[in-house]
C-alpha cells in the first residue's frame, strides 16, 4: 500500500526545535523525501546585536536529522531579513508604530524566499512546524491545538504558496507532539518554546531599539487634563496600552499610554485600563491581504493581535482592492498602528492587514 508522501520531496525548515523535529519525522514516516534545512536569518554581523543562538539551534536541528537519517543543509538568508523584515521593524518605531517582524518573517523570508529557493533546488513542498492546516488547497485554517494557533502570524502568507506547503502539526496538541518526540528520543522533546523578535531571539526591545532609535526627551501628558504629568525617553520606547516603564506614581489608577503625538513628540496616558481612549470598536486597512476573498459576510470574526481570541465584526467596507475597515461588536483593548487586523470566516484565516487607523 502506497504512502501519502510517496515520490514527493519536501525541504522542512528546521530550526533545533521539538515542532520541526517532530514535523521533519512525521513527513517521513508519511513516506516523504525528506531534506532538513536550517535557515540562517540572523547573526551579529550586520552591526545590529541580537541573542539568537543559530550556532546552537543549527547543531540541535543538525542532531536531529542525523538520527533520522536525512538530508541537511543550511541556506543563508541573513541579507534578506535584515532589509525586508528588520529596516522595517526600526522603521516603524521611530514613526511612533508597532511593527510585527514575525508576520513579515512569514510573508517575505520563510513563504516566499525559502519557498522559492526550496522549489529551485528540487522540492515539491516545504513544510514548517507550524500550528495551523491546509489541505493543498491554498487555503489556510486553525489547528486542533487552538492555544498554539499560528495563522494569526501566517496571514499575509498567499494561497500560492500554501498549495505547496504543508503543516504535519494541524492535527496534534502540543503535549502530543513533545510525547512523539520524547518516544523518538529527540534531546529538544522539553525544550522551552522560542521567544522574542524571530530568528532574532529574546531580546529587551528598548535596548535593541536603542542600537539605532537614540534618547528623545519628551512630555507625558494626561489626555483628560492636558496636565503634563512626567517625561518619556522618546515616542518609539512606548506601545499603545504600555503601563511599566515610565516612572508614573502617586496617582489614583496607573496611567496606560493611550495615543502618541508623534510630531509634537509627546506621550499621552490615561488613568486605568479601562479609560475609553484604550477601547476601540472600529478597526480600518489600507492595503489588505487576501489569503482566499469570503463568501460570507454576515458571519466574519477578526484578531488584533497573537494570542487574542477572535471576535466577531461587521463589515463596514471590504473589496478587493485592499480598503477594509470593521466594527468589532466588543470593543478591543489597545489596537495599535501597523499591528494586524487578521480576519477569520469560520475555521479559516481569510487575511489579514497593517492597521492603519483605530
Amino acid at each position: 500500500m502506497s504512502k501519502l508522501g510517496e515520490g514527493k520531496k519536501v525541504f522542512v525548515g528546521m530550526s533545533g526545535g521539538v515542532d520541526s523535529s517532530v514535523s521533519a519525522y512525521l513527513l517521513l514516516e508519511q513516506g516523504y523525501d525528506v531534506t532538513g534545512i536550517y535557515m540562517k536569518n540572523w547573526s551579529d554581523d550586520f552591526g545590529i546585536e541580537g541573542t539568537c543562538p543559530w550556532e546552537e539551534e543549527l547543531e540541535a536541528a543538525k542532531s536531529v536529522a542525523d538520527k533520522l537519517g536525512i538530508e541537511f543543509r543550511s541556506i543563508n538568508f541573513e541579507r534578506e531579513y535584515r532589509d525586508l523584515v528588520i529596516e522595517d521593524f526600526f522603521k516603524q518605531y521611530k514613526i511612533g508604530n508597532t511593527p510585527n517582524p514575525d508576520i513579515l518573517c512569514n510573508k517575505f523570508i520563510k513563504f516566499d524566499k525559502f519557498l522559492a529557493k526550496c522549489i529551485e533546488l528540487g522540492a515539491d513542498y516545504i513544510a514548517t512546524g507550524h500550528y495551523c492546516k491546509t489541505d493543498f488547497d491554498g487555503r489556510l485554517y486553525k489547528p486542533k491545538d487552538s492555544n498554539k494557533d499560528q495563522t494569526y502570524f501566517l496571514s499575509q502568507v498567499t494561497s500560492d504558496a500554501l498549495k505547496k506547503t504543508i503543516f504535519p502539526l494541524g492535527d496534534l496538541n502540543k503535549s502530543e507532539v513533545r510525547a512523539i518526540a520524547k518516544k523518538q528520543g529527540f534531546e529538544n522533546h522539553d525544550r522551552p518554546d522560542s521567544q522574542g523578535i524571530c530568528f532574532v531571539g529574546e531580546v529587551d526591545i528598548r535596548e535593541f531599539l536603542s542600537q539605532r532609535l537614540t534618547v528623545k526627551k519628551g512630555y507625558i501628558k494626561d489626555i483628560d487634563s492636558g496636565e503634563v504629568v512626567g517625561e518619556h525617553d522618546g515616542i518609539w520606547f512606548y506601545t499603545l496600552g504600555q503601563r511599566k516603564g515610565m516612572a508614573l506614581g502617586g496617582f489614583p489608577k496607573p496611567y496606560f499610554v493611550v495615543s502618541k503625538d508623534v510630531e509634537n513628540n509627546i506621550l499621552y496616558v490615561g488613568q486605568g485600563e479601562t479609560h475609553k481612549e484604550l477601547w476601540k470598536r472600529k478597526v480600518s486597512c489600507d492595503n489588505f491581504h487576501y489569503i482566499n476573498y469570503p463568501t460570507d459576510f454576515e458571519n466574519l470574526s477578526a484578531s488584533i493581535r497573537y494570542r487574542s481570541k477572535d471576535s466577531k465584526v461587521t463589515v463596514l467596507e471590504m473589496n478587493e482592492g485592499g480598503k477594509v475597515s470593521v466594527e468589532f461588536v466588543n470593543s478591543q483593548w489597545a489596537p495599535a498602528l501597523s499591528q494586524y487586523l487578521v480576519v477569520y470566516q469560520g475555521n479559516e484565516c481569510i487575511g489579514g492587514g497593517e492597521i492603519t487607523y483605530c
